[in-house]
């Protein structure tokens, strides 16, 4: 099989044989082990779950406001924090908390965020999600330099495992350098609908250890269209960031860097495909326990996990099943909700979620469990469903919210995009490794593409700029979890899915990558350039 057959397979489906022949024994072998990763075990003892309870990051409040923009600032910091009970571990942090603070933003109003870098090393921050200016996206070179930093020390601040001279480039910068010392602003104009979206690092090369050490967070976009629905609000719209940690001996997150100092980036060969912690956590806590009352809530299931894949149930399931009504995707309402027994979620995916809690007696105790796990990754939380009577107002209609369904017809071009593993142990797309600064499309501005995402392995594809609409899976129509708008979508192995995305309001360099972080941090990734 050579590379023009594989970049027209259309939405076709390739055997692990094939597969094998096109990319080596590697990617034969990485099929066999199925989901993507392999597991890093804890080095202490670890918790009993349902003992901590849920924890709900703080709403970060603006410095001030004006006519049309609210103003914060965050200063990126090590902190000492309690996430195991007992236990000190060191985290990279937004504002001294894992996650860090959400910020919650409206639609039409702009919001300037300004960083303010005190870690040991450069930061970039992406708002995954966020439809932001090339500027502000968290381009993976654009490097926010520590406090005190000199301006040359960019050369060699980023890098990616497996590309010769890659780890002085950054330094180089792009577009005639956006290197930054201290502190940066990053402006997001708000031109986008309600959304459970996030900010976390984007650095070249480490993103993956920043990530893992801690920089994550929130960032909620409000409207009136979903403002006006009678869906769970205050106390019962509770944001949950699910994210797999492992844990060395002295409380310090492990993980697997061919450089523990993070001088080079990448790690070690076991884990090129993907790191998994064995500790669940939720919000930053060890398998958390929350009472709720008899009514309905809402879940924003947020993946922030490097590379671990999730089958989110209920356990037990309410009477008659179809225990998550999904009201939400990515880039936010869905026209219409869905009903769903168990959700599959990828690294970065989000789902909004209702719940309804009267659907269950007094005094269950609900857990919400990972049918893809094993051990004690197969549970992630419990919620202890109360006695309390309460009046519960909300609902979830039947039409949450209007949204426009791309046209294929309008589709200007069709772009094939395949993710695989290369014979050199490399992740490819298009069979190339990432070098910035080099497009691999040049979409025009108010433009529809057809893109096509085919892979070898598990890959969750994100597209940065606008989200998307799945339009195709291996031929047939889209796949249970792919409704709605979204910026982030999980192909399996030998898979293909094809989308329809317009691109709107900003031109300049923005990023395509696989959201594995590992992959990512190991070349996964392309520019592409809206003209």
């Amino acid at each position: 099989m050579n590379r023009r057959r594989f970049l027209g397979i259309g939405a076709s489906v390739l055997g692990a044989g094939a597969l094998a022949a096109v990319a080596g024994p590697s990617v034969a072998q990485l099929l066999a082990e199925g989901r993507p990763g392999r597991l890093l075990s804890s080095e202490l003892d670890l918790p009993e779950a349902f003992r901590v309870p849920l924890p709900v990051p703080a709403v970060l409040q603006p410095v001030r406001t004006d006519g049309t923009t609210d103003y914060y600032e965050i200063t990126q910091q090590v902190a000492q924090l309690e996430i195991l009970p007992g236990v000190k571990t060191e985290a990279w942090t937004y504002g001294g908390s894992f996650p860090g603070p959400t910020l919650v933003t409206r639609s039409g109003r702009a919001a300037v965020v300004k960083h303010r870098n005190e870690l040991p090393v450069p930061s970039v921050t992406h708002l995954h999600g966020g439809h932001t200016p090339a500027d502000s996206d968290g381009y993976p070179i654009d490097l926010l330099l520590p406090v005190g930093s000199s301006p040359d020390a960019a050369r060699g601040a980023g890098g990616m495992a497996g590309m010769p001279g890659m780890a002085g480039m950054p330094g180089m910068g792009h577009a005639a350098g956006r290197t930054a010392v201290g502190e940066r602003d990053y402006t997001y104009p708000g031109k986008q609908r309600a959304a459970t979206l996030w900010y976390h690092d984007h650095r070249m090369g480490f993103t993956g250890p920043g990530v893992w050490r801690g920089l994550a967070g929130f960032h909620l976009v409000q409207d009136d269209e979903e403002g006006a629905l009678p869906l769970p609000r205050g106390g019962r719209d509770l944001p949950l960031m699910i994210a797999d940690r492992s844990f060395a001996a002295d409380g310090s997150f492990r993980y697997p860097s061919v450089d523990p100092a993070l001088g080079e980036p990448g790690v070690t060969a076991a884990y090129a495909n993907g790191v998994l912690g064995d500790v669940i956590l939720v919000n930053g806590a060890p398998w958390p326990r929350l009472d709720v009352d008899r009514a309905r809530y809402r879940l924003r299931l947020l993946n922030a996990s490097n590379a671990r894949l999730y089958r989110l149930a209920l356990d037990p399931q309410p009477a008659g099943g179809d225990a998550f009504v999904q009201i939400g995707s990515d880039g936010g309402l869905l026209a219409a909700p869905v009903t769903h027994g168990g959700i599959e979620i990828a690294p970065a995916e989000r789902f909004d979620v209702v719940v309804d809690f009267s659907r269950y007696a007094p005094g269950t105790q609900v857990r919400l469990v990972n049918r893809f796990g094993s051990g004690r990754t197969t549970e992630v939380m419990r919620f202890d469903v109360s006695s309390n009577q309460v009046n519960d107002d909300t609902a979830v209609p039947d039409k949450l919210a209007t949204v426009e369904a791309l046209d294929a017809s309008a589709a200007v071009t069709t772009r094939d995009f395949t993710f695989r593993r290369n014979r050199n142990d490399g992740w490819t797309i298009n069979g190339r490794l990432y070098q910035p600064g080099q497009s691999i499309a040049t979409p025009a501005l108010g433009a529809v593409e057809l893109w096509r995402f085919s892979s070898d392995l598990h890959h969750p594809v994100h597209v940065h700029l606008n989200h998307f609409q799945v339009i195709g899976r291996n031929g047939a129509a889209p796949g249970p979890y792919d409704a709605g708008w979204k910026d982030t979508v999980d192909l399996r192995p030998a898979e293909a899915v094809e989308v329809l995305v317009r691109f709107t309001d900003y031109t300049g360099a923005y990023m395509l990558h696989c959201h594995n972080l590992e992959h990512e941090d190991m070349a996964m990734m392309a520019d592409f350039t809206v003209r």
